[in-house]
């Protein structure tokens, strides 16, 4: 019953236009009342009463009952029916899944964070990958399974989300990511830039209070940038914006794994600290990790934000060194884009003001003093969360876009 209702409002008529803008109205702003629609949309209180009253019938629209106003008669509130839509989103990292079903409000119904898989750029792990996302959809109820209606994976560097393809990661043909994803698991599969669903995330259920122009770094093992202009995801023409690791920063000799010499990341990312870590405490400096050089290969980039974390010298002192680093380039950003917030996120980022200190310092030195004040500048409120936020959102999103 419900499905055939979304599938109505796909009809080329003037009312299913308007119900989708009644939806979009809904997403957006939450639950509210008839007269407020009305303003909104520019349509008359009858119209939208009958527009309403159909939707609910049909299982779209909830009513909420009334609420309490200082004067006069108390307007019922409407918004989406919770469980006549499910979204299913998955942030693949390289050491593990995270995953989440979100109902129709955008509220999570069911999470798993930190599931063990290894990434690999491999059929095989392609495979791993779908019988993990099969294994979370077949622990839901019955009745959830059979509303579930995308699911939005997150996949790291050049991705395609309108033509499906990732560039970086499971290109084995022709065929899109996105449609093999589909037909191995029987469901509407999306995909998108793991920073560009960070960012959403983060500017619908995260920090951003009210700011329309937001720039999110993600700081973890590499570098990636998400833009929110007007409010909107910024995709560019392909949607490859936002590699900003890959900007030519420097006059080394490193290969980055784009393939190029002196990208931003080599220098200024989880990798880079990575890195040095290794290097400083396989020539004999003292760490919290140094009982661990024999196995110093086995040390993962989440052992040395904990060692940061535990106020261990040498990890902070190279987490700041690497953070003064990117602060500069971050300072860059701000004079080209005046944003209203910078948001600073990603794994390296959970190490709070051993990170953030150096970047803000940096970014007052470097930055125009007249573009900088117009700035925040603040650390995710959703920290690991916000990337399967994000997928379920621009899935949602992605199924009432214009």
């Amino acid at each position: 019953m419900v499905k055939k209702s979304f599938l109505n409002l796909e009809k080329s008529t003037k009312i299913s236009q308007i119900k989708k803008e009644i939806i979009r109205f809904f997403l957006n702003n939450g639950k509210n009342s008839i007269s407020e629609l009305s303003k909104e949309l520019d349509l008359s209180v009858p119209t939208i009463t009958k527009l309403i009253n159909s939707m609910t019938e049909d299982g779209l629209i909830s009513d909420y009952g009334k609420i309490q106003t200082p004067e006069g008669r108390h307007p019922n509130v409407y918004g989406l029916n919770p469980t006549s839509a499910y979204f299913v989103g998955i942030d693949m990292t390289r050491h593990h899944l995270n995953m989440a079903l979100m109902d129709f409000n955008g509220d999570m119904v069911k999470t798993k964070f930190g599931v063990k898989y290894t990434y690999e750029n491999t059929p095989a792990s392609l495979d791993e990958l779908c019988n993990k996302i099969e294994e979370f959809i077949n622990e839901l109820s019955p009745e959830i399974r059979e509303n579930i209606f995308n699911i939005n994976l997150n996949i790291s560097g050049r991705v395609n989300p309108e033509s499906g393809y990732s560039y970086s990661s499971f290109y084995f043909s022709e065929e899109p990511i996105s449609s093999i994803l589909s037909k191995k698991l029987n469901l509407n599969v999306g995909i998108d830039n793991d920073t560009r669903a960070m960012t959403y995330g983060e500017y619908m259920k995260g920090v951003v209070d009210g700011q329309k122009n937001v720039i999110f770094v993600n700081y973890s093992w590499g570098l990636g940038l998400g833009i929110i202009i007007d409010g909107k995801p910024y995709y560019g023409k392909s949607g490859f914006s936002g590699e900003f690791g890959h900007f030519p920063a420097f006059d080394n000799e490193m290969i980055c794994h784009c393939g190029k010499k002196g990208c931003l990341e080599t220098e200024a990312s989880g990798l880079a600290i990575y890195r040095h870590v290794i290097n400083r405490i396989t020539k004999g400096e003292s760490s919290i990790l140094s009982d661990r050089v024999e196995e110093i290969n086995k040390l993962t980039l989440t052992d040395i934000i904990d060692a940061t974390n535990q106020e261990d010298t040498l990890c902070i002192e190279i987490v700041e060194e690497v953070s003064a680093i990117l602060g500069k380039y971050i300072a860059g950003l701000i004079n080209i884009f005046n944003p209203e917030l910078v948001v600073i996120g990603g794994q390296v980022a959970e190490t709070g003001g051993f990170a953030m200190l150096p970047i803000r310092s940096a970014i007052r030195k470097y930055s125009l003093n007249l573009v900088n004040k117009d700035s925040l500048f603040e650390l995710s409120k959703l920290k690991n969360k916000a990337g399967v936020y994000g997928a379920c959102l621009l899935g949602r999103n992605r199924l009432f876009s214009n």
